[in-house]
């Protein structure tokens, strides 16, 4: 594995500074050394430690990394302001049999949040009910009709998850009508907050936790911890009452936070591979079903939870039924379970439609006027409201920027983004609600949410390109594809294989290693399911093979490079995984980018 001469070597031995896919290849950065030193510390084959290093992690952390445990890791929940005033009201609400409205968000981690509380509740014989506001009719987070409501109907105390730490005067609203409301959230917050009973936040301008980056799921099953424990000392589990099993439901907490894309570096990382062990026991009925109805067979991992189930979780609130992904994920009654799998997954089958429709329209008016550097924006009439956040992911992997898409309709403009790593677009979009841009909006440093009206929707784009700043704008357009090393095609085995699997799960902030194979050949490419691109690569010197696969590319750049250079010297670089579907040691070579090789030997 080519290493040690940092980028300027890389580019130099395979000369790619743009591929078939625009980009220029670059080697992350370089270890120094520290690589070496882990891995004979360790004990480590010498792949892993350089993989390591290249992720940052030296070598005091790197046990901790290959074998995250929730012992060493996990905090004591009172390290959060107001996480004793939350656990504190809730155990009295469990104990005087008070009627607890869980308020959840329509994505995944709003609704694996909602699902985590509603079986926990359920468990320590609580009265709880979940509301999850429509997405179209209501918008993103708490709003005072629906928070009144609850309070008519009999809750004494409503728990916002994922949302509400920017909601003002929906919580001005609900205070003024006695109800007690304790935010759960992980969104970047402003220096004033709104009232409420308590706001549990990591991301509060007061708090100094060190655990920023974790999802409003883990964020809850804190707060979990923290009320299960304030029952305990209370006596709540003398008798009959018998004390919840809290690890149990950690594969709630996987799906949300592998789904809200946050860094799975330390809790996280635990949280998600010890909710991985249990999702993996199928215990949970919701996503069992949900499992079983997209034909995931094999083990769960981290690739399942984000791009199997988690999407179909949040179809419901993408396409009008909000409420689906918690009542799925809570539910214990296998029968209801398949059925409101079943509704997911059409719902699912939908979303695509749309999205394929929206993102096409979206595509074309992007490219129809001039775009900044820094920001891919595009609005359009009556486009889905729903798929906007999955579209502005497609832009932003498509321009490798930042991206914001808006869906206008009745003079309203609701908007969605996701950007790249080092541009945080949820402190842009609070600044713009605090210039009086927006009518609603905030998020965090990689996606944001916002409504605005239609005739402000022009000036937002221009405060948000300012915001952002022109000095990204190198970067930006010279987009780069980060390599771990260089590999010979003999040198990918399935030993090697099992030595970076050590590594996962992989999400934000530990990717999936990713390597370049210099000077290889195609000896056959052919056109296999839906748009893909199966082929296979050989080494012209060792007459070694690897078979490979190029994922919906059949009728791409990449698709009909791979097969028109047929026979000719190119490189390719894309992760080596396991293939599922030949079983046993079989393994291939997915395929991400290529470029022409100057070497024809």
């Amino acid at each position: 594995m080519d290493g040690a001469g940092g980028a300027a070597s890389f580019t130099g031995i395979l000369g790619v500074e743009r591929s078939v896919c625009g980009r220029r290849w670059r080697l992350r950065r370089g270890d120094g050394g520290e690589g070496q030193t882990i891995a004979e510390r360790l004990g480590l084959p010498e792949i892993v430690g350089r993989l390591l290093a290249q992720r940052r992690v030296d070598l005091d952390h790197a046990p901790l990394f290959l074998a995250p445990r929730l012992r060493d890791q996990f905090p004591d929940p009172s390290h959060l302001r107001d996480m004793d005033a939350a656990a504190a009201r809730l155990a009295r609400a469990v104990r005087d049999r008070e009627m607890i409205a869980i308020f959840g968000d329509y994505d995944v981690d709003g609704a694996t949040s909602a699902a985590l509380l509603t079986r926990f509740f359920d468990a320590v014989g609580a009265r709880s009910r979940v509301y999850v506001p429509d997405r179209v009719r209501e918008g993103y987070g708490p709003n005072a009709p629906a928070l009144l409501r609850l309070r008519a109907e009999g809750a004494s105390v409503v728990v916002t998850v994922d949302c509400g730490t920017t909601a003002h005067q929906p919580l001005t609203d609900a205070a003024r009508s006695g109800l007690d409301v304790i935010v759960i959230d992980h969104h970047v917050a402003e220096p004033l907050l709104p009232p409420a009973t308590a706001l549990v936040n990591p991301n509060r301008l007061d708090d100094e936790s060190p655990h920023g980056a974790l999802a409003a799921v883990g964020v809850a099953f804190l707060l979990v911890v923290a009320v299960n424990r304030g029952l305990r000392k209370a006596g709540w589990f003398v008798g009959a009452r018998v004390e919840p099993d809290l690890l149990g439901w950690l594969d709630l907490v996987a799906l949300g936070t592998v789904c809200d894309v946050v860094p799975l570096t330390g809790l996280n990382r635990a949280l998600v591979a010890q909710g991985i062990k249990v999702a993996r026991r199928r215990g949970n009925a919701g996503l069992d079903a949900l499992a079983a109805i997209a034909g995931v067979s094999e083990p769960i991992d981290a690739y399942h939870l984000g791009f199997v189930l988690g999407p179909r979780v949040n179809a419901g609130g993408r396409m009008g039924a909000a409420d689906l992904g918690a009542r799925l994920l809570a539910t214990d009654d296998p029968a209801l379970a398949a059925e409101l799998a079943q509704r997911l997954d059409d719902y699912n089958r939908d979303r695509r439609e749309i999205e394929a429709r929206t993102l096409a329209a979206a595509i074309a008016a992007v490219e129809a006027v001039p775009q900044s550097p820094v920001l891919t924006f595009a609005a359009g009439a009556e486009w889905h409201p729903g798929v906007i956040g999955i579209v502005a992911a497609r832009l932003k992997e498509r321009y490798e920027r930042p991206a914001c898409v808006v869906a206008v309709g009745d003079g309203i403009g609701r908007g969605s983004g996701r950007s790249v790593p080092g541009v945080p677009l949820g402190p842009a979009v609070i600044a713009a609600r605090q210039a009086g841009l927006l009518l609603n909006g905030g998020g965090h440093a990689m996606a944001a949410g916002f409504t605005v009206t239609a005739e402000k929707v022009e000036a937002l784009r221009k405060f948000l390109v300012e915001r952002l700043g022109d000095g990204l704008d190198r970067e930006i357009l010279v987009p780069e594809l980060a390599i771990d090393g260089a590999l010979s095609v003999a040198a990918a085995q399935s030993e090697l294989i099992g030595h970076i699997e050590r590594l996962a799960p992989f999400g934000a902030a530990n990717p999936e290693p990713r390597f370049a194979f210099p000077t290889v050949r195609v000896t056959y490419a052919e056109a296999v399911g839906n748009g893909h691109l199966r082929c296979a690569l050989a080494d012209p010197l060792e007459g070694a093979r690897l078979p490979a696969i190029a994922f919906r590319a059949a009728e791409s750049p990449l698709g009909r490079f791979l097969a028109e250079t047929r026979g000719a010297a190119i490189h390719v670089a894309g992760h080596l995984r396991r293939d599922r579907w030949r079983g046993g040691d079989a393994f291939q070579l997915v395929i991400e980018d290529a470029a022409p090789s100057t070497n024809n030997v």
